[in-house]
């Protein structure tokens, strides 16, 4: 329908019942917080880590994707906490057929049953922000249509206010960390992910730059079933990537290296990252009984980066790998850290290392020897923390939050597929022969093929 008609955008009532139900929570949390029994250390973490998930977890939608986003930014929130934010469910209870059906009028108008075929009437799956339905087109194809949930721009809006509470409470009671430019990404690519048309743009670029590539599929987005809030895309089959654990090695590492390529080839050549590495953004495509490749599934979450801080990435890999420690400040200042003395530039190596080290040392190996998805990097985090505290305030730059995520969530991957590969090898094919100049190019005409600006 056309905007002047968008009648989900806002809506004051809407509004003021999410910040009523969200800031009674938030407000909770501060009183506690201001009593000292949430962050006071002589407590038990395990309780006060608890008591907060307990409060956030009663509300669905927009905040638990914050939450869970905080959980792998090292002192973002207090590593206690990192456990029971991760551990937080993003899915919010899935839409009624009628409900279903008055959402579906709102975006194709009356007569909407009558541009598909079929339309089922259960979700398939359902998500933060909305869920999708499988559906056939007229001339016979199976689809995804991926309907969002009525009055999420109002949701979105009193969440980031209540985040935006949450992160200033954090830095008067653990000031470690400024989380300003947190709170200004977070905001940008959260309002990004209302935007269905956006995320069709986001499926185009994917789809140009794996055009040739037979082991990565992306859906095809169908324009004329498409709306900011209805997203229709080709179906595409595929088994969860879990159903692959208890496969043989060969198989699993199959997987492994086609997402490693997924994730990787993108950044190092157009300065693009799919910021959510969720498991089920992913199924794997078979040839016979045996993995063939990886469908992706969902490009709400995309960033772009400039090329700048890819050169940054880039560099920072060959300081750490050849013990270059004014490539590696320099990178940093890149990436747009201030204040670099000696103890913060060694701070800051221990995530580096952390992060690189899997393509640091050129042999066989696992991500990461004997720890388990869920902890994977809290080690590090913690031992990050200790040495921000003695620090002061650092401010995080916001291009660190999503790289950083991304880095967890698909380290993470690996880890459930208990893949071992020479990670040394894969990323130097990436990055070999990487030009800036290039890279911008190469980016720019991406971006202008598929009507996409740069991001913030």
């Amino acid at each position: 329908m056309p905007s002047s008609r968008d009648r989900e955008a806002n809506r004051m009532t809407a509004r003021i019942g999410r910040y009523a139900k969200v800031g009674g929570n938030m407000s909770g949390i501060a009183a506690k917080l201001a009593a000292g029994r949430l962050f006071g250390w002589d407590q038990d973490p395990a309780k006060n880590a608890a008591a907060i998930a307990e409060s956030l977890g009663e509300l669905k939608g927009p905040l638990m994707k914050v939450a869970q986003l905080l959980s792998t930014i090292p002192d973002a929130v207090p590593p206690e906490y990192a456990a029971e934010l991760a551990s937080l469910q993003a899915n919010a209870p899935p839409m009624g057929w009628a409900f279903v059906k008055r959402r579906m009028r709102a975006e194709l108008g009356p007569g909407w049953q009558g541009k598909f075929d079929k339309f089922e009437k259960e979700p398939a799956a359902a998500a933060s922000l909305g869920q999708v339905h499988r559906a056939f087109n007229q001339d016979g194809s199976m689809l995804a249509c991926k309907l969002q949930y009525p009055d999420m721009d109002s949701a979105v809006e009193a969440d980031l206010n209540q985040f935006d509470m949450l992160l200033a409470l954090h830095r008067r009671f653990r000031p470690a960390i400024e989380t300003s430019e947190i709170a200004k990404e977070v905001g940008a690519r959260l309002r990004e992910e209302l935007d269905y048309r956006r995320e069709a743009r986001h499926s185009k670029l994917y789809a140009n730059v794996f055009a040739k590539d037979a082991e990565i599929q992306i859906p095809e987005v169908v324009e004329d079933l498409s709306t900011r809030r209805l997203l229709s895309m080709s179906w595409l089959e595929g088994r969860p990537l879990l159903a692959y654990r208890q496969e043989k090695l060969e198989a699993r590492n199959k997987i492994a290296q086609v997402m490693f390529k997924a994730w990787w080839h993108p950044f190092a050549h157009y300065g693009v990252i799919h910021g959510d590495p969720h498991l089920g953004n992913y199924t794997i495509f078979e040839d016979g009984k045996e993995p063939a490749g990886v469908n992706l599934l969902d490009y709400g979450c995309v960033r772009i980066f400039p090329p700048d801080f890819v050169q940054g990435v880039v560099d920072l890999y060959h300081g750490l790998l050849e013990d270059d420690q004014a490539r590696v400040v320099s990178a940093y200042e890149t990436w747009g850290f201030e204040g670099l003395t000696k103890e913060l530039i060694e701070t800051l190596n221990i995530w580096a290392n952390f992060i690189f080290g899997p393509l640091l040392s050129d042999r066989t190996r696992s991500i990461a020897d004997g720890v388990s998805p869920a902890t994977y990097g809290r080690k590090e985090a913690f031992r990050v923390h200790q040495s921000l505290k003695e620090l002061g305030p650092v401010k995080i730059p916001r291009y660190f939050v999503f790289m950083d995520r991304a880095a967890i969530g698909l380290g993470s991957v690996f880890l459930h597929l208990r893949a071992e590969l020479n990670f040394h090898q894969l990323f130097n094919e990436q990055i070999d022969g990487f030009e800036r100049d290039v890279l911008t190019a190469h980016q720019k005409q991406q971006l202008d093929l598929c009507g996409l600006t740069a991001a913030d």
